[in-house]
């Protein structure tokens, strides 16, 4: 399994500090949230941050745009060195050739799906997938409430894979309190944001995930 620590709920004041100790702490992932205000009701980052990030982890930096026309800033997340690109099937009118794109780049590719986006939708293209990210909240804010009802998608798309080599990622309201069931469900890799940056201590709550889906 996998911990992708959102930076979208860290201290940016303090972010060289947080990343370094939670990639210590066992967080394989640095999952960063990048949204422009229009595809979701928020603006966060761009591929500036990304690069000053780059210089500070040698840590898979796991960037999910959640921006409309995402095809117009996949090669510059590329350059300031994201190591895989999710972009939502919902926010694009050519997902094939976004993911054909992020593959060409030597990136791996992703797609996100909105809680109320059907599964069906990016089965044409699974070829083309390295990760389906399945939202269990509205995306656009960090400490939202996980959304129960997703929980059957997650087991459909472990059917709907069939044996690719596909990781299914879960993003939204992942807490200690759940994240044995995720896992259970067949999620590998585990975006948490204010579970783990509003803990007292995010290090010590990254291994207690760690330790908890794999007990």
């Amino acid at each position: 399994m996998i911990i992708a620590p959102s930076i979208l709920s860290a201290n940016f004041a303090h972010l060289e500090e947080d990343i370094t100790n939670l990639v210590s702490a066992g967080a394989q992932w640095v999952h960063v949230d990048v949204m422009d205000g229009i595809f979701v009701p928020n603006i966060t980052i761009g591929p500036v941050v990304v690069k000053d990030i780059r210089k500070i982890t040698d840590g898979y930096l796991d960037c999910h745009l959640m921006i409309t026309e995402p095809d117009r800033y996949i090669e510059d997340f590329a350059k300031a060195g994201a190591d895989g690109i999710t972009i939502h099937a919902e926010a694009t009118n050519h997902l094939h050739r976004s993911l054909s794109r992020i593959r060409d780049l030597g990136l791996k590719a992703g797609v996100s799906l909105n809680p109320a986006t059907p599964l069906d939708c990016i089965e044409y293209c699974l070829d083309l997938v390295d990760l389906i990210l399945i939202m269990s909240v509205n995306p656009g804010f960090g400490g939202q409430s996980f959304i129960e009802a997703v929980i059957p998608k997650i087991v459909r798309g472990k059917e709907m894979i069939a044996g690719r080599d596909i990781l299914i990622q879960i993003d939204g309201g992942v807490d200690t309190g759940n994240i044995r069931m995720l896992y259970e469900k067949g999620i590998d890799v585990f975006v948490a944001g204010s579970s783990i940056f509003g803990s007292p201590d995010p290090a010590k709550t990254v291994k207690e995930m760690l330790e908890i889906a794999n007990h």
